[in-house]
């Protein structure tokens, strides 16, 4: 089985919650997909549109490759209340051959694990966000009030945790101070950037990217 590191023959589909540390890693030359299609941002909380979108996508990604990578989580991004055993795979594995999927439970997973998050947090209960949170909060927490921010937020004693990778947060809060204070106030807690690699991240989509390249040997 042979595999190289190049995405040239793929086309990823991606919530565009993680289009920041997706088109880095582009600009990079690290991404050189031949497409970079987006969901619209923060559809977990509208699993119908999301399926609906996610289907659409892998159909124009078909007219451009016969292999597909699909960047969202398989435990949180979509989770339908009325069928709990139609997952992203489900929807996913019915769309054919050829299409792989990121593992990981949800978007800030894929920057940093489980482990590395306990250890960041330190024992703190930490609302996790990545720079898609921040670009589209009003996308991400359609439909919530601040009564609904005041039930779900406060609780989180260690703050609104940003894990950037990026360095996204200290030029965005030199340009746009108000929108963070803003949204720090309607959370009700401070959001605190800290800094991570993207190491992890490469190392999902190139493991994924392997598996494609082993199939079609």
């Amino acid at each position: 089985m042979e595999t190289n590191n190049s995405f040239k023959d793929c086309v990823v589909i991606a919530c565009g919650t993680l289009s920041p540390e997706l088109n880095y890693l582009k600009n990079e030359g690290f991404l050189d997909a031949k497409k970079i299609l987006y969901t619209t941002p923060g559809l977990h909380e509208i699993p119908r549109e999301l399926e609906s979108q996610l289907i659409d996508k892998i159909k124009k990604a078909r007219e451009l490759s016969n292999k597909i990578i699909v960047v969202y989580g398989g435990q949180f991004c979509y989770v339908n209340s009325y069928d709990v055993f139609r997952t992203i795979d489900t929807i996913i594995s019915e769309q054919g051959e050829g299409i792989v999927r990121t593992q990981a439970s949800h978007c800030v997973d894929m920057i940093a694990g489980k482990e590395e998050r306990e250890k960041i947090a330190n024992g703190e209960k930490v609302w996790w966000m990545t720079p898609g949170w921040i670009l589209f909060r009003h996308d991400v927490f359609k439909d919530w009030d601040k009564g609904l921010a005041n039930e779900n937020f406060p609780k989180h004693t260690g703050g609104a945790l940003l894990l950037d990778a990026i360095d996204f947060f200290n030029p965005y809060i030199e340009k746009y101070a108000d929108k963070i204070l803003e949204y720090s106030d309607w959370m009700g807690i401070p959001i605190i950037p800290h800094e991570v690699t993207l190491d992890r991240f490469k190392k999902k989509l190139l493991d994924q990217l392997h598996l494609l390249q082993g199939e079609s040997t």
